[in-house]
């Protein structure tokens, strides 16, 4: 069992952290969103997820236990057809901090919670959205995932090897750089312009916009002439033969990102490589042949006799992990890189503050699901929850 990092041990988010004191209200949705909300709240936000009451099983249901898109957060389930739904909605707003939401354009609209009249009733909210392709434009409407909006981007075409089909990197790039951690950074620099003006705003975010920002120096470099339109051809993306991955003895791999000239020679004098190609690193002639004699050489020891020979130095020459291997790392454990909280093992709340730590979002406990304390936290009213429930209001 992986420890918890110093000061982030299993707590209900909203107690410690840099965003302690502020509320955030969560419209649940898949994938972006959720994240987003999880890093708020283990940076210290209190989280409310308003959850669809007929929403059923859904297809990639998760046993509480492993479900992060409901850790740290209190949970209230609501029909927002409802008027009186929607009402308490508007209610809960005017005493939250953020709202953040990931539906199509129009449906927030629809259920009479657009930005307009949320801000009406709080104009200090800042109430982030996050759609695929933005809030209008021809395609603002389209349904897609990570790898769609990848390759309308562009990013989709740019990642694989010469000759190859493109390869989808997860859902990482477009959904949760693209998507959660721009979503991220608009609400946090909304915070901080409230701080100022004392005025919420509207944050639209895109994935397909996040994404292409992440490209944004290989935009540059293409604009200098310094990249290809062809994927496999270029310095980053298996053109080089000192960056890029190979096989080795036991069929694992190692990653090679000596760029520098000086990390390159190092790697030349340990591997070793012939001289021609140690001082020949960027003659692209050699590139075809240098590639070869790399990949000869690699193919005799194995990934971990490669780890160790290269452990002690700069040549940036990696064992290729798996997802299982990344947490029991002697870095990652040096670093408590990965928690446990029950049977979950998961990446620690990130990134590291020196003052506030993160704290790690827990599943929710029986208060944080019930009506009257979840409603107490966002400043309704003990007579007014009575009613609330009373009515039937509530999906538990």
């Amino acid at each position: 069992m992986t420890a918890s990092p110093t000061g982030a041990g299993v707590v209900a988010a909203g107690k410690a952290g840099p965003l302690a004191g502020l509320k955030v209200i969560e419209i649940a949705g898949l994938g972006p969103v959720p994240l987003a909300a999880l890093m708020l709240c283990e940076m210290g936000a209190e989280v409310l997820r308003i959850e669809r009451a007929d929403d059923g099983q859904p297809p990639l249901s998760l046993p509480q236990e492993y479900d992060l898109d409901r850790h740290g957060r209190s949970i209230l389930k609501l029909d927002l057809k409802r008027p009186a739904s929607t009402d308490l909605l508007l209610r809960l707003a005017e005493n939250a901090d953020m709202l953040i939401e990931g539906f199509r354009p129009g449906v927030m609209e629809r259920l009479g919670l657009g930005p307009d009249v949320v801000l009406e009733r709080n104009p200090a909210l800042i109430y982030g959205r996050l759609t695929g392709f933005g809030q209008d434009g021809p395609l603002s409407g389209r349904a897609g995932h990570d790898i769609t909006y990848l390759a309308y981007a562009g990013l989709l075409h740019a990642i694989g090897r010469q000759g190859s089909p493109p390869v989808p990197p997860l859902n990482l790039v477009a959904d949760q750089g693209g998507g959660a951690m721009m979503l991220i950074a608009g609400v946090l620099a909304a915070l901080f312009q409230r701080s100022r003006t004392g005025k919420g705003q509207v944050i639209d975010a895109a994935m397909v916009e996040g994404a292409a920002m992440l490209a944004a120096p290989i935009h540059a470099y293409m604009a200098a002439g310094l990249w290809s339109d062809r994927r496999g051809e270029n310095l980053l993306d298996s053109g080089a033969p000192f960056y890029d991955i190979y096989e080795t003895a036991d069929g694992r791999h190692v990653a090679v990102g000596c760029l520098e000239p000086r990390f390159f020679a190092e790697f030349a004098r340990l591997l070793p490589l012939d001289q021609r190609f140690a001082g020949g690193q960027y003659d692209l002639a050699l590139w075809p042949e240098m590639r070869a004699a790399i990949a000869g050489r690699m193919s005799e020891k194995t990934r971990d006799e490669w780890e160790a020979l290269f452990a002690a130095t700069d040549a940036c020459v990696a064992p290729v992990l798996s997802l299982r291997e990344a947490s029991d790392h002697p870095h990652s454990r040096a670093r408590q890189s990965f928690v446990r909280s029950g049977r979950l093992e998961r990446p620690a709340p990130a990134p590291r503050f020196s003052h506030a730590s993160p704290a790690l979002a827990a599943a929710p406990a029986a208060t944080d699901r019930q009506p009257a304390d979840v409603l107490g936290r966002f400043g309704i009213g003990e007579s007014e929850i009575e009613t609330l429930v009373s009515a039937g209001l509530f999906d538990r």
